[in-house]
């Protein structure tokens, strides 16, 4: 006797939904739809566009009922499931020389050790997926449903080094995978994580050169500097880039995007190659101007991040003084805002433009030196509770009232959607350590000027940082 699909156990019946008039309820599954059995979420909102469905719905009792529906364009079924995505997520087979999971201490939340590997998750979240894991029929699903951007952490086109750098002996292997995803017309973005004296130089020439043939599918590639922590017992030694390395980089990838503007081939993203700000941060270098970010197509890869920021500084500024009423008054603010080493400098040149342009409000912009992964991680997203506390009430007793009134933080400290950082301290911590409340800035310059001056904020969605889902046990 064959065996009956899984299927896909409801969760959860939305109100006003198709699903609550036809008398769906949590604890059935959804077994296929239009005589398709559903693999993941992708199969599910593809075939749930017809206008009619026949859905095949099994009840806890094991009867199964076919429900028959003519759907208008606007109307929805209305179910959650167990699983957001409605599979297993996959996780990563690769042992990755600078994979930033295997230096990170023992004893943090479990979800943080998770590795994925999911192109699923590329298209949902804009995770970076190697392909190392991914079959002819994953690609083919990728093309038949259009899953597009799907973004590739590629590191090098180099075969051999790339099985190196993976530590994954099919590692070599994606580059026929990925010539059918350009050939098909899918929208590609490439990332290149740097290791000094294993794949720059002549290597990154190689890579560059190789990825610029897959455009105009492969719309841009980001390059960023390996981020080593000091838990990297029994791994591969890797040194940090400095300021001359960091300046050869971006000088190789400059040069690169004036070839690749010249020959016209991508005319909405023609510079295809960015250096992320670390690099031009670590060089002592001016930032490109905004042009040059073709869109900030790699902005969640930290390139143009604090380019951008400051035109939104500068924009929110001009359009609060042009469409300030006469009566328009900002009380007397004090305040401390914290952030990473990396762009600490940056962040108190645009709190100086705030305060010129609002004498009434005084910024602290205290920078969060990485005792917990060591000094060498200075990015804004990595700074832990128990530092920020530590350095905060340092402060505090050295200089009593220097922090002022509130303390801002910027939202990519925290786990999306809560008030939670990486070591499991929360912002409730903060606040009864300092005796101050925590204010959570949305990351963007216009918040930024409006988190100052005590302004409604302009978003209250969160931001993905860390890990957005929890992996089934």
């Amino acid at each position: 006797m064959p065996k009956r699909p899984k299927g896909h156990k409801i969760s959860r019946v939305l109100p006003g939904g198709i699903a609550e008039e036809m008398g769906v309820e949590p604890g059935m599954v959804l077994v296929s739809v239009n005589g398709h059995l559903i693999e993941d979420v992708f199969d599910y909102r593809f075939y749930m566009q017809e206008e009619h469905l026949d859905i095949l719905i099994r009840e806890e009792s094991g009867e199964e009922t076919l429900l028959e529906i003519d759907r208008e364009a606007d109307e929805e079924f209305g179910v959650e499931f167990e699983s957001g995505l409605m599979d297993d997520y996959k996780s990563c087979r690769n042992r990755c020389i600078f994979c930033f999971i295997d230096q990170m201490p023992k004893g943090l939340r479990p979800t943080l050790y998770f590795k994925d590997d999911d192109s699923r998750l590329s298209f949902l979240q804009g995770n970076y997926v190697t392909l190392t894991n991914m079959s002819d029929h994953d690609i083919d699903r990728i093309i038949r449903f259009r899953m597009e951007p799907i973004n590739v952490s590629v590191h090098t086109t180099n075969p051999a080094l790339r099985r190196q750098m993976l530590g994954n002996r099919f590692a070599g292997d994606i580059f026929p995978k990925l010539r059918r995803l350009a050939d098909a017309g899918i929208e590609l973005n490439g990332q290149i994580v740097l290791c000094r004296g294993v794949n720059d130089g002549a290597e990154l020439e190689r890579t560059i050169r190789d990825l610029a043939t897959y455009r105009p599918a492969m719309r841009s590639v980001s390059v960023v500097p390996v981020g080593l922590t000091k838990f990297r017992e029994h791994l591969p030694k890797l040194e940090p880039f400095d300021a001359a390395s960091a300046g050869e980089v971006i000088d190789q990838i400059e040069g690169w995007q004036r070839k690749l503007a010249a020959d016209g081939i991508c005319p909405d993203s023609p510079h295809f190659v960015h250096a992320s700000d670390e690099w031009y941060i670590l060089a002592g270098r001016e930032l490109p101007e905004e042009e040059r970010y073709d869109g900030y197509l790699q902005f969640e890869n930290g390139v143009g991040m604090v380019r951008l920021m400051e035109t939104e500084v500068r924009e929110e500024i001009s359009e609060l003084l042009a469409n300030a009423p006469a009566d328009f008054f900002v009380e007397k603010r004090q305040m401390t805002l914290v952030t990473g080493t990396l762009v600490a400098g940056h962040m108190r040149r645009f709190v100086g433009l705030i305060e010129e342009a609002f004498p009434s409000v005084r910024v602290r912009v205290q920078a969060i030196t990485n005792d917990f992964f060591g000094h060498s991680i200075t990015v804004t997203g990595l700074v832990t509770g128990q530092d920020l506390i530590a350095q905060l009430l340092k402060v505090q007793r050295e200089e009593p009232g220097a922090l002022g009134e509130e303390i801002l933080l910027p939202v990519t400290m925290l786990r999306s959607g809560e008030k939670v950082f990486l070591d499991d301290k929360t912002t409730d911590d903060v606040e009864e350590a300092l005796g101050l409340p925590v204010h959570v800035v949305w990351a963007t310059g216009r918040e930024l000027v409006r988190a100052i001056l005590g302004l409604a904020p302009l978003h209250d969605g969160t931001r993905q940082v860390y890990e957005a889902w929890e992996p089934e046990e």
